[in-house]
């Protein structure tokens, strides 16, 4: 079987509110996901798109084709910058914590990556991004815990501790 999957992440200030949106397919079946965060970026919104949409593949080595508006994602896999990363045990990389995920479950499936230009009259992708806005936009958002103690500095804790 293969299935067909579109993503989208978007930020709202980037770095601010965020969410993804996701649209998979499979022979008449459709499945939509979405989910906002508080505080995120726009790159680990899109990536996190891609690993949400693995994890919801619950039979191994499923046949997908994903399709993403971001080259950040797209470029990694296919250019190879991912391995080269992990080979470095992701020194210096951001968004390591996602792409650790990603690598887990992206070898769990056959997957290619596929960059399609956004805002292009795609209506899937139109679709995901609709889906990420208004996951942003929601009351329903959760911590990105991983990004908000990544990006604390010491002068954030020192005014958090004065507050």
């Amino acid at each position: 079987m293969q299935v067909t999957i579109y993503t989208d992440g978007s930020a709202i200030g980037n770095p601010g509110p965020g969410g993804y949106g996701v649209v998979m397919s499979c022979e008449g079946y459709r499945k939509e996901l979405s989910q906002g965060y508080r505080l995120t970026t726009n790159n680990r919104m899109e990536l996190l798109a891609v690993i949400v949409a693995l994890e919801a593949l619950k039979i191994p080595q499923t046949s997908a084709t994903v399709y993403s508006d971001s080259q950040y994602v797209v470029h990694a896999v296919e250019k190879e910058w991912l391995f080269g990363w992990e080979q470095k045990r992701f020194k210096n990389v951001k968004n390591s914590d996602l792409w650790k995920r990603f690598l887990k479950i992206y070898r769990n499936h056959s997957v290619s990556l596929c960059w399609i230009k956004g805002h292009n009259n795609n209506a899937e992708n139109e679709r995901c991004d609709r889906l990420a806005v208004a996951a942003a936009n929601s009351n329903n958002l959760l911590d990105d815990v991983e990004y908000v103690t990544s990006s604390n500095t010491s002068e954030e804790q020192c005014q958090e501790l004065f507050q």
